[in-house]
């Protein structure tokens, strides 16, 4: 009875507070809007930009994706799609129990399924060069070539309080989009080995869209100054660290197009629009729910097995595929918000983050 009325309690905090009514409306405008982009387009009787999915060579050596977040929801799927497509599927995920059952889920799907798990905590910088140095162990030591093929970013958590890592950051800042930008970042060498085209793939969501205005320094990265507010403003930051990534990825982009090996090196950005995954599971059951069944009559709710789509477009689209936001299946991209294609606005951020780590070991790992 006590749990039941604390839960109660819970949940009229959640209604009242300004974060739940930004969730439950810009979310649903700016979720809507994406899907109007696919259906001005149709209706002007002009075929959306659509990419082709192209299967890997597994001859004579399989590939190797690495997918994040792998023991759930997106990147589950992705993970198995993946291994169907005949890639080694390297599996990244914090709970090694998780990661035990994610790999036995998958084989007993896929028999012919190359897997291999790695315990990973995506907010912290430590972490991911330890992840990084034992995947090239491995590699090392298999008969695998030593690199990769596809890096996909697909972690991310939604968190309804605040809480730091490690290295001083707000764990969804940190996991969103920091963990993202110095795994990325520590993997390259083995993305440019690859003998064919390789390929990065950064999930990130619609709710990018709300952010209009953007401030970039070290408090802001870090997530430090949104520490500092009353009431934690989580759906702020969700759509911030959402941003951060998109930026990233097109800055990216550009940067890889000036080094030498640029044309073997192609990077996307896939939004898989709304998916039924744990991402609500801080909100109040009663609320998560009432989410889905909203969501899901309006015909906005995907199963994780159809909101994957976007991301195994970005995955598999023809080399020479860079640079696209890739949403609503069957290859479709779309334009992201003007902001987010803000060429001084990315760089800016590139280099505050790399500023803001060059006092972890990344900064060592980086000189």
């Amino acid at each position: 009875m006590i749990s039941l009325v604390k839960e109660l309690w819970r949940t009229l905090l959640f209604v009242f507070s300004i974060q739940f009514w930004r969730m439950g409306l810009l979310w649903t405008f700016s979720i809507v809007f994406s899907h109007y982009q696919l259906i001005k387009d149709f209706l002007c009787s002009q075929r959306p930009k659509s990419y082709y999915r192209c299967s890997p060579c597994v001859v004579p050596v399989r590939p190797v994706a690495v997918v994040t977040g792998a023991t759930s929801g997106l990147g589950f799927y992705t993970a198995y799609e993946l291994s169907k497509e005949g890639y080694v599927v390297v599996l990244v995920g914090r709970s090694q129990q998780l990661l035990l059952e994610a790999e036995r889920k998958i084989k007993d799907w896929n028999r012919n399924a190359h897997l291999k798990a790695f315990q990973v905590d995506l907010s912290s910088v430590e972490s991911i060069i330890m992840f990084r140095k034992s995947l090239q162990q491995w590699l090392s030591d298999s008969d695998l070539h030593s690199s990769i093929q596809l890096l996909i970013n697909s972690a991310g958590i939604l968190a309804t309080s605040p809480r730091i890592t490690a290295d001083g950051y707000d764990q969804m800042i940190g996991t969103n989009y920091i963990g993202a930008f110095v795994l990325t970042n520590l993997l390259l060498p083995l993305l440019e080995s690859s003998n064919v085209s390789s390929r990065i793939v950064n999930v990130t969501s619609f709710t990018h869209r709300n952010v209009t205005d953007m401030q970039v320094d070290d408090r802001t990265v870090s997530g430090k100054r949104f520490l500092s507010y009353m009431q934690y403003p989580y759906a702020n930051i969700y759509e911030y660290s959402k941003l951060c990534l998109l930026l990233f990825t097109f800055e990216l982009h550009r940067q890889l197009r000036l080094r030498e090996k640029s044309h073997q090196i192609f990077v996307a950005a896939a939004d898989p629009g709304v998916v039924q995954t744990n991402i609500l599971r801080e909100v109040p059951s009663l609320l998560s729910l009432l989410a889905h069944f909203v969501l899901k009559h309006l015909g906005l709710l995907q199963s994780p097995e159809y909101g994957v789509s976007s991301i195994i477009d970005a995955a598999l689209a023809p080399p020479g595929t860079s640079g696209a936001y890739f949403f609503g299946g069957i290859g479709r991209t779309i334009e992201p918000s003007i902001l987010s294609r803000d060429a001084g606005l990315a760089l800016k951020l590139w280099e505050t983050t790399s500023n803001l780590l060059s006092t972890t070991p990344f900064g060592a790992e980086d000189d």
